[in-house]
């Protein structure tokens, strides 16, 4: 018995845990979810709360659909940058980071989500405890550990692979990526694994949005 409880923990086969929190350390009912949203302790990995705050545009009001074009609106990537670069140099006095993501989503549950691992749990607490209370361009951080170590199962394969069709709403991670050249001057690897997640709508349990909690992980 408790070997199949393992093996289904955090899957759509979980009726008690939300299988979105555990994956995506965010769930779009949140505490109306009907599943269980188990917050880690400790953890490698830091969310950072709405942190990235996204330059008006077209595309960032609909939220870019493919990595592959992400880029293409060069304002808005360059104000990207500028916040990767700045907030990279920052969190790396912490400890060593393994990796820095931040979601290019919509929902009111993802929207600017910053996403910081780094390699020792002693790291991410120093991190922690540090941030809190702190504020960055006039906002108050809001930092708390997240479940997510293993982010290619958090992001959206439709997302990096092709075009995903949930667009900004996709309750999988669409992942802004900073330019080439940020990357080589932060030592960042500009290949990534392929990403295990697909894309979806669904989301935790019902919450008040219907019951049943089907969540789609692919089509």
């Amino acid at each position: 018995m408790a070997d199949r409880l393992a093996s289904i923990h955090g899957t759509e086969q979980d009726r008690v845990n939300c299988p979105f929190y555990f994956k995506v350390g965010a769930c779009r009912h949140g505490d109306r979810c009907s599943r269980q949203h188990n917050k880690p302790l400790f953890s490698q990995t830091v969310l950072l709360n709405h942190m990235y705050q996204a330059p008006n545009s077209t595309t960032v009001q609909t939220g870019p659909t493919s990595m592959g074009t992400a880029a293409d609106d060069v304002p808005a990537q360059e104000h990207f940058d500028d916040f990767f670069e700045e907030v990279y140099e920052e969190l790396e006095s912490f400890g060593r980071i393994e990796e820095l993501n931040v979601c290019a989503n919509l929902g009111d549950h993802m929207i600017g989500n910053v996403y910081v691992k780094y390699e020792e749990e002693e790291m991410a607490e120093k991190a922690l405890t540090a941030l809190n209370g702190r504020f960055y361009a006039g906002r108050l951080i809001m930092a708390e550990y997240s479940p997510v170590t293993d982010f290619r199962e958090s992001r959206c394969r439709q997302y990096e692979e092709s075009s995903c069709k949930y667009g900004g709403h996709c309750n999988f991670m669409h992942i802004k990526r900073p330019s080439r050249d940020v990357a080589k001057r932060l030592g960042i690897k500009t290949q990534i694994e392929p990403a295990k997640g697909g894309g979806g709508f669904g989301g935790g349990g019902g919450g008040g949005y219907g019951g049943g909690g089907h969540v789609r992980e692919g089509d």
